[in-house]
């Protein structure tokens, strides 16, 4: 099930097109409503003592989008290291084209910012995301 997000008119600039910006924004909803869909939402996470900052994006843009195109964000786990996650995000136009290709790579941290023991100490969340990724 992709996550559906619909172009506001802020997110353009002077030539109508969405500022690149923006699509990093996306790919955040998309991977929250993720993650919540696979039973594991932020908040959920940040109780249990994770966070899982962002350390890297790459984004490449392949068409414009502009003010209403609904875009639709699949999300899948690329990578998963136990301390290191991989997401990808292929975002596509209402006509089915791809207008851009992203990944994401976030760290497991405890409250004190130290890497998580994620397999030891977070079981059901490691299962769940090795069984989820790609290179499985």
């Amino acid at each position: 099930m992709a996550y559906i997000h619909k172009v506001q008119y802020y997110e353009t600039d002077k030539m109508g097109i969405t500022h690149h910006s923006n699509y990093i924004r996306w790919m955040e909803e998309a991977r929250i409503d993720f993650l919540a869909r696979i039973g594991w939402d932020y908040v959920k996470l940040e109780e249990m003592g994770l966070v899982s900052p962002v350390i890297n994006v790459t984004c490449d843009y392949k068409k414009p989008t502009t003010f209403s195109d609904e875009i639709s964000i699949e999300v899948s786990v690329k990578e998963f290291r136990g301390v290191k996650l991989f997401i990808a995000y292929e975002m596509k136009n209402d006509k089915g084209e791809t207008v851009c290709t992203a990944q994401s790579a976030h760290a497991f941290l405890d409250r004190e910012g130290r890497p998580a023991r994620v397999k030891q100490d977070f079981p059901e969340l490691f299962d769940t995301l090795s069984k989820l990724c790609e290179n499985a």
